[in-house]
This record gives C-alpha cells, structure tokens and sequence, in this order.
C-alpha cells in the first residue's frame, strides 16, 4: 500500500514539471486551459490524488486514463484475475493449465498497460517514489516468475504450488482507484498499536484464567461428553476458553465442572463477565475511538487537498476585473468548466448551480465562491418535468370531468394508502394460514385483482412514463411482483386443473412472490422508511468495508486450500461408508463427522468463502478448526484463530464503527450550509416541487438527475415544467460523505496555499501523528 497515499496529495504549483499554470490571469482562454481546469475540477470532485504534467499532451492522457472505459476494462480483468481461482486446482470447474496460464497472461498485460499509462501522465520521480506503484510492479513480476516456476515443475511432472495467487487482490487495493480501499486498510493500521496492546491483556487475562481451571479442575478427574479427560491439558484449556469468549462453546465447555458442582459455575460466569462483555467492550470503543480520531485528520487532509486542486483551477480561469477589486471568474468561463466536468447536466441545473455561487447576479465569482463548486457538483439535485397526462390530450373532456377529478383526488388522499397498507396486512395474515383451504386459495385471486387495480387507477392519475420512469423503483418493484404473481397464479392454476402437476417449482414461486408483496409494509411506515433510506444512502461506503472483506476472505481461501484441500471430502451418496468420517479415517468418531460438517471444506474456493462465512458467525468455529486440526496438526488452530482475530475483532469492530457514524450523521445531522443555500435558491426561483405532492420514499433514494415528474390532474395552470428537488441520497462520493461526517471541525478557509512546493515532503501531507491520549 502507498505510503504516498496514507494522507491526501496536494498538488504543487509546478506539477512536475517546472512550470507556471498556463496563461494564469489571461482574459483570453485556450482549449488546453479549459481541460486543465477541468481536470483540476473533477480532482477535487471525486478525490483523485495524482500528480500529473500540467503540459497539453500530458493532461489529454490524464483524461484518457480517467475515462469510464480503461477504468471498467481493469476492473473487469482484475475481476477475471481473481476468478481464474474457480478454474484451478482445486478447481470448482476445472480447465487445463495452459488456459489459465493464458488468461493470467493477458490480465498482466493489461495491467501493465494500465501502468505504463500512469507513468505517461505523471513526473518520473514521482512515479517511482509512489509505492502502490512499486507493489504492482513486484506483484506482476513475482507472478511471471510464478508461472514460469509452476509450469516448469508441471512439464518435469513433480509437485507445483502457484503461490502467487495469494498476491492477487493487492491489485485490487493498489490500483489508483482503490483509495477507498487504500483508507480502510489504512484504517486497520492505525488502529492496531492500541488494539495490541489491549489484545495482549485480553490474553493475559485468558492465561491466568487457564490457569485456574487448571489447578481447580485437572486433578478431579472429570470427563467431558465423549469421555475425554478435561482440562488437563494447559493448552487445550486455552483454546477452550478463548473459544468460550466467543460464546461458541458455551454451555457444552462448562457443563462437565457445573454437572460436578454448581460452586464451579461461578468461575465461569466472572470469565465470561470479564473477557465476552468487558474485554469485547473494551476491544470495539478502542477501535471506534482510534478509527475516528484517524479518520478526521484524514478527511481533514482530504479537504484540504481538495480545496488547493480547486485553487489551482481557478488560478487558470481567473481574471481580473476592477469592478471586483481583485481576481475573478466570469460566468462564461464557468459555464465551460461545467460543461467539461459534468456534460449529463441540464443547463437549467448549471445555471441553477451559477445562481447559488454569484447570489448578488455579480457575473463572476471570486475564489472562495470558485471553491465551492466540488462541493456544489456532489449534492444530488433531481431535474423533474412536468408533462400532461396522454388521457388529458386524448379525451380532455372525460379526464377533465367531476366523476374523474374525484377519482383522481381519492387516489392521490393519504386515506387510499393507507386502505392498501390494510389490504397488505391482511394478506399477510392470509399467507400465513393453511393454502390447501379452497377459500384460503380462492382469496388470492381477490388480492390480485386488489393490486391490479391500485396499478391502474396509479396508472390514470399519475404521467405513465412518470410512473415508469427509469429510477421510479418502487412502481417497477410492485407491477413486476403483482403481475408475475398473476401469471404464475395462472399457470399454477391450469397446471393443477389439467391434473398433471406434479412439481412444486412453479408454487414456491407463487409463495416468493406472495411473501415479496409485503415489504411494501416497509415503504409505508415513516420511521421503518427512514431507517432504510439512511442504510440506502451509506451503502457505497458500507461497499468498501465488503471489498476489504472480499481480500481478507480471498487471501485466507488461498492459504487454506493450500494447507487444507482434499483432507475433507463431502460424500453426496447416503450409502457410502466414508461418508461418516468425510473420507478421512482420523475423523472417525469427531464433533466435525457427527455433526456432518464435510461439505465446510477447502477444496475449491466457493467452499473455501462460504467456509469463511460460517466461521465470521463465529458458531461452532472450534469444532470446524478442530476437525481440521484432527487432519493435519494441532498447530492448524493458528489458521483459525488468526482469521477470527484479524476479521472478527479487528476488521468487524471497524466496520461497525463506520456505520456507526455514518448512520448518525445521515439520520440525525442537518443539511449542510451548500445543501441548504441550493434548496433556498431553488424556492426563491419557485422551481421547487411541493413536498406534499412527492411524498419522500424508498424511491427518493435511488432517484438520480433525469426523472420525470407526472402530476396528472394535479397539474397547475402556474407550474412551471421544471423543477427541482435535493435527493435523499445527497452525496455522489464517498468522500463526499466522509466530509459531512466531520465538516465541523473543518476550517472554511482553509485552502492549503501556504504549502511549501519544494519541500522534502515529495509534495505528499505528512503521515498524521498523534499522542498516546
């Protein structure tokens, strides 16, 4: 990982190559100042730390190398990469070597394409003095030699390990676009001296409790369920009681001491006292304390870095003008920075946008107006039309009639809402009850026929293509369900009358679906709505935890398979005597073969993730790890024990920490002062929507720029046809959220122009450092 990237970049004045931004203070603007700018601009937006030449033929390959395609085409090879997993030994799906050999190949050749690339874009010594990039080279590098080394041994028909598999999600995480990822595991760092420390008493505390149920229990003589002596061993004690933290093993490990005296459950009862809840306690608030003390000197170099990219751009655009009493930036020219940055927005939104930057209609701006616009570019603004509805051009004088208004306005009323949400719960309660009774059957016919006509009086109120619009999520989500739901009801039906039905495929479906109807319940309720909207809106973030998981789980699946393959096997034939010991004698008569554990195993690598999976939940992980320890050697318990610490104590905890503060500030924190001035510009211009007329729900969260707005009949004379609304889902970038979560303690002003260009620092923030309080 690069220790370039452990704090955020701030780009110096020279960009590497010793030269003044172009045509800075310059009334007359070129092409090349424009896409600098606009390189500058969408720098900050999206948080991209990379020094790049601020020459032309430099800046037209940075805007190449940050195009949507090479960026979906590495994904996708390294996607592939890791894939190639499946198809090796052990293989789910096994291919010859040489095909894997093959697409390796071409996944390194890409990836050094893509390399090659950056170092095109930025200064030489800057690219060997990033070490992310240096890890790919090593990474690539090491696995050439690798398959060379792999193929050799195969062609001379001995043993062969392709060790380099291990190496393959570093790719991941140094890629110039996994600075997320970058931040978590950096996150993990940082946090780890205080866990250590808090770790090593935790453990101490485990010894001298081991101690204990040494010397009170070992010379009693007691037995454990299958008659194996208990607690003699220090060792073995250990682990128990380690695993008792856990709550794995709880009570089976205190009920041969307790079935001997109640006195002994006292001793258990303190151990799990002081370790499960306290020590546990103790491991989460140190984690939380350190993730977010860490986190706010990054985000507050972020910000930093940020606002100097911005800086930098509006050094190119700027001119002077008296009138300003300084340096500016006229409309003109920010019009066609926008442009550049965002070319899918309106113009009714950019000028929206330019309204809330020059609020005294100055016709420029000057630089901490200039600044915002990163800021501006990442609050989620929806662009809603208003179109008629096609039955009000078609038959005005039927649409515009009192029967129909009065339909319409009864549709649009809280009251048929909540009639439906009725309709819902007693559907439920039908679902639930026994569907061989003919009028339990029958009575599912009526509910369709209830959701089909709530489908179509939305459908006579409300713009059809508003209701169908491409982010209207919700009225997809409930005529797919209702209408498949009718079809498979048919189907079922004609099926069961014909008296040839025999197969249950096409009556679990109708069950699915059934049951998928409820969770309209959700949208319904407010504080249910607010919660999942607010999970809806962190769940980019909450993507990056997944991704960190995904390597952790894809490294240890390596190693597994590697220690572990093919010493368990999963006998899918009931009959077959090897089946009750996994097809390895040594496991005759364990906890692992009684409790037909075979198929949790390391032979292939889906196997080896859902493996992973069950030992996350933590239950009954000693008894996977011991029955993997029966096959190999006792010292395999080291395996386990270090996933459980690494994922479970230290990357969970974190995990929860983050969400934890997510979720407070999108549940509970206010708007931002931007957020805030754009919703009050949008209603002094009277282009705001009503909020009583769209009502904010699971739609509002996955809504983007480009929805309509049908009002049908409650369409105004005085409307205009467009309007605008701040989405629910308010940022574009993670960081973007990362910045609200600690925009209190950021300086406004703080632009980072007192940097020193020529310092030692390779133009890199500083590593943060902090005291031991």
């Amino acid at each position: 990982m690069s220790e370039a990237e452990t704090t955020e970049n701030i780009p110096d004045e020279s960009a590497g190559n010793g030269k003044e931004i172009p045509n800075g203070g310059n009334p007359a603007k070129t092409k090349e100042d424009f896409d600098l700018a606009s390189v500058y601009v969408s720098d900050a937006q999206y948080n991209r730390n990379i020094f790049f030449d601020t020459s032309p033929q430099a800046v037209r390959l940075y805007l190449l190398y940050n195009h949507w395609t090479p960026k979906v085409l590495l994904y996708f090879f390294i996607l592939v990469d890791l894939s190639l997993a499946v198809f090796e030994e052990p293989a789910v799906l096994p291919l010859p070597t040489w095909a894997t050999v093959l697409v390796e190949l071409l996944c390194v050749l890409v990836f050094t394409l893509r390399l090659v690339h950056y170092a095109k874009v930025i200064p030489r010594d800057k690219f060997w003095r990033d070490a992310k990039n240096i890890c790919i080279i090593v990474v690539l590098m090491l696995t050439l030699l690798d398959m060379i080394i792999y193929g050799a041994l195969k062609a001379a028909d001995c043993y062969a390990l392709r060790w380099s598999r291990v190496l393959r999600p570093l790719l991941l995480v140094n890629v110039t676009e996994g600075r997320q990822l970058r931040r978590a595991f950096r996150s993990i760092r940082n946090a780890l001296p205080q866990i250590f420390y808090v770790f090593l008493l935790f453990m101490f505390s485990v010894l001298i409790f081991s101690l204990m149920a040494l010397k009170l229990l070992g010379k009693r003589g007691l037995k454990t369920n299958d008659g194996a002596p208990y607690f003699t061993n220090y060792l073995e004690i250990v682990f128990d009681l380690y695993v008792l933290v856990t709550t794995a093993n709880s009570p089976d490990v205190m009920m041969p001491a307790y079935n001997s005296s109640s006195f002994f459950a006292i001793f258990f009862i303190v151990y799990i006292l002081v370790n499960t809840y306290i020590f546990m306690s103790v491991f989460l608030a140190v984690v939380y304390n350190n993730y977010k003390k860490y986190l706010k000197e990054e985000v507050r170099q972020l910000v930093r870095a940020k606002r100097h990219k911005m800086v930098r751009a509006f050094a190119v655009l700027q001119e002077r003008r008296e009138e300003a009493g300084g340096q500016v930036v006229t409309q003109a020219n920010w019009n066609q920075v926008v442009r550049l940055v965002r070319s899918d927005i309106s113009n009714a939104h950019r000028e929206l946008l330019w309204s809330v930057s020059d609020d005294k209609n100055q016709g420029f701006i000057g630089k901490v107006a200039f600044v915002q616009l990163a800021d501006l570019l990442n609050i989620e603004v929806i662009t809603l039309k208003s179109r008629p509805h096609p039955l009000h051009r078609l038959c005005p004088a039927l649409y515009q009639s009192a029967p129909s208004r009065l339909l319409c306005r009864m549709v649009q009323h809280r009251a048929f809402v909540i009639v439906y949400d009725l309709i819902i719960l007693v559907n439920a309660v039908f679902i639930g009850l026994d569907e061989e009774n003919p009028m339990i059957a029958n009575s599912e016919w009526v509910f369709l026929a209830l959701y089909l006509l709530e489908i179509l009086l939305k459908l006579y109120v409300f713009e059809p293509r508003a209701f169908f619009s491409r982010h209207s999520f919700w009225n997809w989500f409930d005529t797919i369900i209702v209408i498949s739901a009718l079809i498979a009801t048919i189907v079922n039906s004609a099926m069961k009358s014909s008296g040839g039905y025999t197969s249950r495929q096409i009556l679990d479906i109708v069950f699915i679906l059934r049951v998928l109807r409820l969770i309209r319940v959700v949208d319904s309720i407010e504080r249910f709505r607010t919660i999942i909207n607010t999970l809806i809106r962190i769940g980019p973030a909450i993507l990056t935890f997944g991704q960190l998981i995904v390597v952790v789980y894809y490294v240890f699946a390596m190693v597994g398979m590697e220690l572990f393959k093919h010493k368990v096997t999963f006998y899918r034939d009931p009959g077959d005597p090897a089946k009750a010991f996994c097809g390895n004698p040594l496991l005759q008569g364990t906890a692992f073969a009684h409790l037909n554990y075979c198929k949790n195993n390391f032979n292939n690598v889906v196997s080896s993730f859902i493996l992973l999976v069950e030992l996350t939940v933590v239950n009954q992980w000693h008894v996977l790890s011991s029955g993997f320890a029966t096959v190999t050697h006792m010292s395999a318990r080291i395996f386990f024990v270090i996933f459980h610490v690494l994922v479970v104590i230290v990357i969970i905890n974190i995990f929860v920490a983050f969400v934890l503060e997510a979720f407070f500030v999108e549940y509970s924190v206010d708007k931002s002062d931007l957020q805030t001035s754009l919703e009050k510009k949008i209603e002094e211009l009277e282009l705001a929507v009503e909020r009583e007329k769209l009502q904010e729900n699971l739609v509002d969260a996955m809504e983007t720029v480009d929805n309509d707005l049908g009002t049908g009949q409650s369409q105004t004379a005085n409307k205009p046809t467009l309007m605008f609304k701040i989405a629910s889902k308010r940022y574009r970038t993670v960081d973007a959220l990362l910045q609200r979560m600690f925009e209190a303690d950021l300086d406004s002003e703080d632009f980072a122009e007192g940097s020193d260009p020529d310092a030692p620092t390779d133009g890199n923030f500083a590593n943060p450092s902090f005291g031991s309080a």
